[in-house]
């Protein structure tokens, strides 16, 4: 039984970290100020100060391990 996930995911697997790696990268590409948009998303309360604060420590782990190099 082929499973339903996979299959609408198109059948392909991709590494976890890798999918996360292009989805920034395609943001970044997309996106032309970040900071402005963050704090637009934290203005209109779309987004916590919490929610900020928590994403801003993966994102400061993820640049510090050098996988945007």
């Amino acid at each position: 039984m082929a499973n339903p996930l996979f299959n609408a995911l198109g059948g392909q697997q991709m590494n976890p970290m890798a999918q996360l790696v292009a989805d920034a990268r395609k943001l970044r590409q997309t996106m032309q100020n970040p900071r402005a948009e963050v704090e637009r998303l934290v203005h209109t309360g779309q987004m916590s100060q919490e929610d900020f604060n928590r994403y801003s420590q993966i994102a400061q782990q993820i640049v510090g391990s050098g996988v945007f190099k």
